[in-house]
């Protein structure tokens, strides 16, 4: 008995089947093999269109099942993961209206700085939990005012998951969690925030029904099992955004847990188990997908956007030619923790919303010609990403939110000792490092969703974890490195 699971990003599309026993991915695979393309009309512009997402999305499936010789009516149940706040919209015959507008796309943005501005930071801060701010939600508004002959058309709007579900069950449905990330879950309400499609002059009905995330979302149709190769009738039983997935295949799920990715940019994700937010709104909160009104879960996000971007930066530019990024974590070791005081402010990858949307920019703080060498740059290019991750978790504790354990794949940033150790000894909290990535977590998800698994206990029973990184015994070293580091910090805001 199998399971099988997708992340729709905007890069590509992944599968992975996940046999239910052991807990294994047996095959996985993405499409395309090249970087999806990702339009740009305008500046500030960010496009895909939906119908190569779900091209993708068959190319990986008749990979896997290639791969792994697994009959189609061996998989039990489906679960997807996707980009997060993004737009589809369709008319009533089914037809996309446009392109999507996918996470990156800033058009948004005056759009919920307005609504922030006239609705009331109170009111948007305690219900919404966060401003209006660049989410689905904006930028349909905008939708309606640029393109009012688009927006006339449309039957139902869409998060990218929610338009692959349709495309395979022809069910429209959303999530709490999903309505979050269109910034249209009223949490004083527990239901879709009407004072805010008020505003915008959206129709309720516009929206799709909300129903459990994990929980029956609909059948494959025999059109899509046919297109996909699967057997007709394979439930869909779970779909989260891609942060929150990420939280959920990393098995965090409850207050005081956190989940971090360190690619290019990195994310701090914590489960918060009271309802908090950021009066400056320096984080953004969702639903995580087991929140409820009785037992409240809400992610807590901070995203740096400067992360693997600044060590990759620093292997084209400071290391020589062909030094690998295990090279270059040799090279850093010989520096010590705090690199004499030399400090590096990670943000050179545009504005940051831990520092209130600001576009600050890299800089170097403390550099001496007699002292510092290329050991001590690319150490204290680690080092200010690490401290730009505290720099936000320090915001989620004042929201309330503990900080226990902090779980990561070994991937990227978290492949790097010094990386690992410095988040380890500035935050007090021991790392774990699992195997496993989006699509899987979206496998096990399904699980849960179909009652396959009884519990998320269960689901993650065979998780399996590469290591445990503790903090040191003496910290005073990585704490006094953050003290100097959040100094020059503070001279840049």
């Amino acid at each position: 008995m199998y399971l099988l699971g997708y992340d729709i990003g905007s890069s590509s599309v992944k599968a992975a089947l996940v046999e239910v026993a052991t807990g294994k991915c047996v095959a996985s695979d993405f499409y395309p093999k090249a970087e999806a393309p990702i339009k740009a009309l305008k500046a500030g512009w960010a496009e895909q269109k939906p119908t190569d997402w779900w091209a993708y999305l068959k190319e990986a499936t008749r990979a896997v099942l290639a791969e792994s010789k697994v009959s189609a009516s061996d998989i039990k149940a489906i679960g997807i993961s996707y980009q997060m706040h993004g737009l589809v919209a369709i008319d009533k015959a089914g037809n996309v209206l446009r392109d999507a507008i996918i996470w990156c796309d800033s058009r948004g943005v005056p759009y919920g700085a307005k609504a922030f501005e006239e609705i009331g930071h109170e009111k948007c801060l305690g219900r919404l939990l966060n401003s209006p701010g660049n989410f689905t939600a904006a930028k349909l508004a905008w939708v309606k005012e640029n393109e009012p002959e688009v927006f006339e058309k449309i039957y139902k709007v869409m998060l990218p998951g929610e338009y692959a579900a349709w495309r395979m069950t022809g069910e429209i449905c959303t999530t709490a969690e999903g309505l979050s990330e269109y910034m249209l879950w009223d949490f004083s309400e527990h239901a879709a925030a009407s004072f805010l499609m008020d505003y915008y002059g959206l129709p309720a009905d516009i929206l799709p029904e909300v129903r459990p995330t994990f929980s029956m979302q609909g059948a494959l149709t025999a059109e899509a099992a046919a297109d996909l190769g699967l057997a007709e009738g394979t439930p869909v039983t779970y779909r989260a955004g891609d942060q929150p997935n990420n939280a959920l295949s990393l098995a965090v799920l409850n207050p005081g847990e956190i989940a971090s990715t360190a690619g290019t940019s990195g994310v701090v994700y914590g489960i918060n188990g009271q309802i908090a937010y950021d009066k400056q709104s320096r984080v953004n909160n969702f639903a995580h997908v087991n929140h409820t009104a009785e037992a409240p879960r809400i992610g807590v996000m901070t995203c740096i956007n400067g992360t693997g971007i600044l060590n990759s930066w620093m292997r084209r530019n400071v290391a020589d030619a062909g030094t690998s990024y295990a090279d270059m974590n040799d090279i850093a070791a010989k520096a010590p923790i705090g690199c004499e005081g030399l400090a590096i402010m990670p943000f050179g990858n545009g504005a940051e919303r831990v520092l209130q949307n600001q576009e600050v920019g890299c800089s170097m703080h403390g550099i001496n010609f007699n002292i510092h060498r290329r050991e001590h740059l690319l150490r204290a290019a680690q080092e200010g990403i690490v401290f730009s991750f505290m720099y936000g978790i320090e915001i989620m504790k004042e929201m309330g939110l503990e900080v226990g354990k902090i779980h990561a794949g070994k991937a990227n940033m978290f492949l790097s000792p010094i990386f690992r150790d410095t988040l380890a000894g500035v935050t007090g909290a021991e790392i774990e490092l699992y195997d496993t990535d989006g699509a899987v977590g979206a496998a096990r998800g399904a699980g849960i969703g179909a009652g396959i698994y009884k519990s998320p206990a269960e689901a993650f029973s065979t998780l399996a974890k590469l290591g445990t990184i503790v903090p040191a015994a003496d910290r005073a070293p990585y704490i006094e490195a953050y003290a100097n580091w959040k100094a020059c910090l503070a001279k840049e805001i």
